[in-house]
């Protein structure tokens, strides 16, 4: 196995309809070399390009609410939330799921994720709310090979460097020997794709579970090396305002629609890192 230096790189909070192109420019000037690999969080870029919803203005469907105030609070608070040995607090957490948000939520991820992955108690389809202010939640990238390609050529055009981008999602990827497989819609090749069960089936048998790549330009990695920059560069990341909603509105002392922009905006983000192959 290769040997990397890690190094994330803090920026601004990527705001809607941020430029993300000169973002990236300006936080990585000087700190290049040629065959580095350039690690982005797929959360960040989602919100640059303004892939996020107001689930405030969501109506929940009468499946919606079920999923909410039966499956979630019973099914998951009681029996998989144990199978999958979610942590005590989250445990409790779903025991009290918020019926009215939740089900707006719910909504918006049989919507955007379809039925089976509406079935998790989150990051359905690779929806997220944390990190996000008020009710917003971010959909997954469209095509994040497209974007992990023209912020390459970007870089190069810009800095005159040589270097891969690949795009990162916290979502686990989870390995049984020489089998990957995910729960999210768009992963890396060799990576399979297993709606809800993913999670479910990973989280029960305690299978080594790491972020997963979505996209790779510049660079062929194998399966395993593309898994492994991606957790290491996702450990050196963090967690920004939070891991869950949650954790996020503790973080502030506030309900769970009660973060705002200027919070956010207050905490260290690293959306960028540099992972640099060791001679």
């Amino acid at each position: 196995m290769k040997e990397y230096s890690i190094s994330a790189i803090r920026t601004e909070y990527w705001m809607p309809n941020s430029n993300y192109l000169d973002i990236i420019v300006s936080a990585l000037r000087g700190k290049l070399n040629d065959g580095d690999i350039i690690v982005i969080s797929e959360k960040a870029l989602s919100i640059a390009k303004g892939l996020i919803i107001d689930e405030k203005r969501v109506k929940a469907g009468l499946l919606a609410r079920f999923l909410a105030r039966l499956w979630t609070r019973i099914i998951w608070g009681y029996f998989l939330g144990r199978l999958c040995h979610l942590r005590k607090k989250n445990i409790q957490r779903l025991r009290r799921y918020p019926c009215e948000d939740g089900g707006r939520h719910k909504q918006v991820a049989l919507r955007y994720a379809g039925f089976l992955e509406a079935l998790l108690w989150g990051s359905e389809g690779g929806i997220d709310g944390s990190n996000l202010p008020y009710a917003y939640v971010c959909l997954p990238l469209g095509d994040p090979q497209r974007d992990a390609d023209e912020i390459r050529l970007y870089i190069r055009s810009r800095l005159a460097k040589r270097v891969a981008v690949m795009i990162v999602d916290t979502d686990k990827t989870y390995s049984f020997r020489n089998f990957h497989f995910t729960h999210r819609p768009i992963s890396f090749n060799g990576i399979h794709r297993l709606p809800a069960a993913a999670y479910i089936l990973g989280r029960a048998l305690r299978l080594k579970r790491r972020s997963t790549p979505i996209a790779i330009s510049g660079i062929r990695l194998d399966v395993e090396s593309a898994l492994n920059i991606a957790e290491a560069a996702n450990r050196a990341r963090g967690f920004g305002a939070g891991r869950t909603v949650w954790d996020m509105a503790d973080r502030f002392s506030v309900d769970l629609t009660g973060v705002t922009w200027e919070m956010l905006r207050r905490i260290e983000h690293k959306p960028i890192v540099i992972v640099r192959v060791q001679r």
